[in-house]
């Protein structure tokens, strides 16, 4: 029981897909400060734009680019911690303390249907055959 449930756990997608979720929303509070406290800043200073970090106007509608490329980086700097601080250490210690035995390959289920279909005709064949062998 304790083995099935250690499978589970270890089971790439499973855990890729729960550090992803948690450690995004973790994480995404802290870069994203990071990115109002810096970058913004930053990239106001660089094109110098007004409040919301560089900006212009088309017609009188105001674009402010400042507020997106301050997010898009604050996107890949979450991307990248949740990579390297927990994806890299959970694969190494992955590949650590599982060995090749405990890795099971799930049988295709295609092939699980194919092979019974086979075995079915065989014993159909034989009880169909006058004297019970193999055509």
């Amino acid at each position: 029981m304790l083995h099935g449930f250690k499978n589970f756990l270890l089971r790439g997608n499973v855990v890729e897909l729960a550090v992803a979720v948690v450690m995004g929303a973790a994480l995404t509070a802290l870069v994203s400060a990071f990115g109002d406290a810096f970058l913004l800043p930053l990239i106001t200073l660089v094109t110098g734009g007004g409040e919301a970090g560089g900006s212009f106007s088309i017609n009188g509608t105001e674009f402010a680019y400042g507020i997106f490329l301050s997010q898009v980086i604050v996107f890949i700097l979450t991307a990248a911690a949740v990579y390297f601080v927990v994806v890299v250490p959970f694969n190494k210690a992955r590949e650590r303390f599982v060995t090749k035995s405990e890795e099971t390959v799930l049988p295709d289920p295609q092939l699980e249907v194919l092979t019974e279909i086979r075995d079915l005709l065989r014993e159909r064949g034989q009880a169909n055959s006058p004297n019970g062998d193999d055509a």
